[in-house]
């Protein structure tokens, strides 16, 4: 399957084409380069901005819309039964790729129980696990560090171009179903 899209998409300064699975006028949904749990993805609007207080209110709409829609898609896909749903607007919030963007994490009960329990969620998207423009930067340049891991984030790995696009492809499949269903 082709890219949704031969136009050109940016997350901040990154371009991220290869990893949309989701387009409406507004918004574009894409895979995560590291994941914190399986089915982990980010919904941004198609305008760079680094705030949801710098979105028009059709832009905003259109942003939740779409959060709504692909939440109820990864949820069924990864055999969820919860949604975490996460912004970190501005950098002081934990945002490290200066365009806003919403997390959408299936969650299962006690899928987090071996790292502390389901809240631990919130300090990995603020630590170096959940730190997408640092992954996106190291994929970018090639050059990616080591940092100490905890519990078991050695287990995790930046995923490399072609696993995103594959996955990408998947969920665009999947996101065509959702609006037969």
């Amino acid at each position: 399957m082709p890219p949704i899209t031969n136009a050109p998409i940016y997350f901040g300064p990154f371009l991220v084409t290869s990893q949309v699975f989701h387009l409406t006028p507004h918004s574009f949904a894409l895979v995560n380069i590291k994941p914190l749990l399986p089915g982990h993805v980010l919904i941004s609007p198609r305008r760079k901005t680094p705030r949801i207080s710098d979105l028009t209110p059709v832009e905003v709409t259109d942003l939740f819309t779409t959060v709504q829609r692909v939440g109820r898609m990864v949820e069924r896909v990864f055999s969820a039964s919860a949604l975490n749903i996460a912004v970190q607007d501005g950098a002081a919030a934990g945002q490290s790729v200066p365009h806003i963007h919403t997390h959408v994490i299936p969650r299962k009960a006690a899928d987090l129980d071996e790292r502390g329990g389901g809240d631990v969620i919130y300090t990995l998207l603020e630590g170096q696990e959940g730190d997408v423009g640092r992954h996106l930067l190291e994929r970018e340049v090639r050059d990616r560090p080591k940092f100490p891991a905890v519990g078991k984030d050695e287990e995790r790995r930046p995923r490399t171009e072609e696993e995103m696009r594959r996955e990408a492809e998947w969920l665009a499949g999947e996101m065509e179903k959702e609006s037969r269903l």
